[in-house]
């Protein structure tokens, strides 16, 4: 079944057609991260695919994930193109190396899933708490819930975890 939401008053929408995001936003609703698990070579892939990215085996089955992870890369978004996003601006996109499956199926590989910086309730990060991420930093899932039939995986630091003395961040202007 199809799903249509808000998010920022932005219309979110997939269709029926859209077989795997379906049931991997259904998990989000639930505000539990699964992913696919190849049941041929055993490896998990991000974003949800029709087959293997690895070994193009077809079937999959979906499991729960730990959602934690570093920060490997970020952009830093000061001026935002969607109206709904200028409110929260400066904001980060994370680009996250989760805890499971890293160095796999190569040393130089993880499974990297993408996500905004928020706050532990799942809004938006406000400039402050920006200012303190950069590469290295640990983070853990958190959700932001666009409506009773969809929520969207966002990042938050991860304060019971060990963090970089100084992480990464681009110079400043």
């Amino acid at each position: 079944m199809a799903i249509q939401a808000n998010y920022l008053d932005m219309p979110l929408d997939i269709n029926d057609l859209d077989v795997e995001n379906l049931v991997y936003f259904k998990h989000c609703a639930a505000h539990d991260f699964h992913l696919q698990k190849c049941d041929a070579c055993g490896l998990v892939r991000y974003p949800p695919t029709t087959a293997c990215p690895w070994c193009a085996a077809p079937k999959s089955t979906w499991g729960p994930v730990e959602g934690r992870g570093a920060v490997h890369s970020y952009t830093e978004v000061h001026h935002a193109i969607q109206p709904a996003f200028k409110a929260h601006t400066p904001y980060l996109i994370l680009l996250v190396d989760l805890d499971t499956q890293k160095g796999q199926p190569t040393e130089h590989e993880a499974l990297r899933v993408v996500g905004n910086l928020a706050t532990p309730d799942g809004k938006l990060a406000p400039p402050e708490m920006v200012r303190r991420v950069g590469i290295g930093t640990r983070v853990r899932m958190v959700f932001a819930d666009a409506s009773p039939g969809l929520a969207l995986p966002h990042w938050t630091i991860d304060e019971g975890a060990a963090q970089p003395a100084q992480p990464w961040r681009y110079p400043q202007e």
